[in-house]
């Protein structure tokens, strides 16, 4: 193993090509966070100027802190926990930096928790496309099928469940027989029902709108806390700060390039998000509709755009048929860090570590079934108490806003600026360069953003949602 001097696991697999990593790592970037979370987040927050920020956050801060979590992962080829353990160590460093691996397994853990219970609603709609149900219906009577649906916390348990099963399942069966397998094939057809769906709203007479609403920035409607959802959307966008790129570098083969996988997979990431506003968004304004919906944007959207085509059934039901694929490869990324710690140090079949982790993240999920229906007036106010000083965190939020806002806004981001800290100022910098294998101009470039820029973007965006620059009057 490179750099720990400890042998590497038996246990462990490797990703048989470069390839079979891209497709993994872009598996584990695109799907919900791209084409179910990223189109809503850019309604409520105004479109254009969000896009802008998104973007910039995705190339200034994202691919560096990207690169240097794939670099620690292969570096030490262990999961999370134990690889900022032993780098630590390694580095003459405290051995409490392994909190940081924790820290983002347990962000991975709640994630996955709301996120299979979204996916849960795409695996609800695939017989619904299939029996063309919305075939015929206006922009209200989609609305009306989706909110029946998150309604009933019955039919939500019971998708929630077969996600999970089917997402133990791939874990279980390890890296090269489950995890490979499921994204080689999955990913390419996906981006390709994306590009139908793009010709198709070229053809519609909104499709200027969808275009000016997405790229042409109205800063009236953006708002102070649009820059940390800009920032938080590239960390969750791409997988980071959770343990998931972190294991899936740990599995890429000495040989291959960190910078070019990493490039690929945030360019790749970054396309599908677009393509998923741009196929969106026109479908709103042609029906109507509010571009700042919520959750269930993609659910009320897509069936209008599906009953618009030739063989919308057929093309519809395929469509969510692949989404629910893009969900899973996201899924197995956020489950296998978990699994590969009980395996590598507790010594658990693989198999039942999938398994008692896969239950732990159902039963977190339940609060999120709950939100929509059950516990949907409960909701509730938090604010951080330091003497003469009170933060609001958040108000009047369900379990599932909460959860979304904690993990997305605030472990995430922090995940990855621990990251940042520890690659960029902790690490020898040959370490660094052993391991990047970049030449020296681009090496100085990524370690010069790893070490300022994207340190102090996250501290700066920190201290907005804290409140800090309200309370000193720097901004309204």
């Amino acid at each position: 193993m490179s750099g720990t001097g400890s042998e590497v696991p038996a246990v462990r697999g490797l990703w048989t090509s470069r390839v079979a990593f891209i497709l993994a790592a872009t598996g584990s970037a695109v799907g919900l966070g791209n084409i179910w979370r990223f189109p809503y987040v850019t309604g409520e927050n105004g479109g254009g100027a969000f896009v802008f920020i998104y973007i910039a956050c995705v190339f200034l801060i994202g691919i560096p802190i990207m690169m240097a979590e794939v670099m620690l992962g292969r570096r030490a080829q262990r999961n999370p926990i134990d690889t900022m353990r032993d780098l630590a160590i390694q580095e003459q460093q405290s051995a409490r930096w392994a909190w940081v691996g924790r820290m983002g397994i347990a962000a991975g853990f709640l994630i996955l928790s709301y996120y299979s219970v979204v996916a849960g609603w795409i695996l609800a709609y695939i017989p619904r496309m299939l029996g063309s149900v919305f075939h015929g219906m206006d922009a209200i009577e989609v609305e009306s099928v989706f909110t029946a649906l998150i309604s009933d916390p019955e039919r939500l348990i019971a998708w929630h469940t077969i996600f999970m099963v089917a997402t133990v399942a791939i874990v279980a069966r390890g890296v090269e027989h489950g995890l490979e397998k499921a994204v080689r094939y999955m990913m390419p057809a996906l981006f390709g029902i994306l590009v139908v769906l793009f010709l198709y709203v070229l053809t519609l007479d909104s499709f200027v709108d969808g275009l000016k609403f997405m790229f042409i920035p109205d800063f009236s409607k953006f708002r102070g806390e649009s820059i940390l959802a800009a920032m938080g959307m590239a960390f969750f966008s791409l997988s980071l700060g959770m343990g998931a790129i972190m294991m899936y570098g740990s599995y890429l083969p000495k040989g291959a390039s960190i910078a070019r996988t990493t490039i690929v997979v945030a360019m790749s990431d970054t396309v599908v998000a677009l393509m998923a506003g741009l196929v969106i968004f026109p479908i709103v304004f042609a029906n109507n509709m509010e571009p700042a919906q919520g959750a269930g944007l993609v659910f009320t959207t897509l069936p209008l755009a599906f009953n618009s085509l030739p063989m919308g059934a057929l093309i519809g039901t395929l469509f969510f048929v692949l989404l629910a694929f893009a969900a899973i490869t996201s899924a197995i990324s956020l489950l296998e860090p978990p699994v590969a710690w009980l395996v590598e140090n507790k010594h658990w079949d693989r198999a039942q570590a999938a398994r008692l982790c896969g239950g732990v993240v159902w039963l977190l999920g339940l609060g999120t079934v709950f939100s929509f229906n059950l516990w949907a007036d409960y909701k509730w106010t938090q604010k951080l108490d330091l003497g003469k000083v009170q933060f609001l965190l958040w108000e009047n939020k369900t379990f599932f806003n909460i959860v979304e806002f904690l993990t997305a806004n605030v472990m995430l981001p922090l995940g990855g600026l621990l990251i940042a800290l520890f690659a960029a100022h902790l690490m020898k910098r040959e370490s660094c360069e052993d391991e990047l294998a970049l030449d020296n101009h681009h090496f100085n470039l990524w370690y010069f953003i790893l070490r300022f820029i994207a340190p102090v973007a996250v501290v700066i965006i920190f201290l907005h949602t804290i409140g800090v620059f309200n309370m000193l009057g720097l901004i309204d």
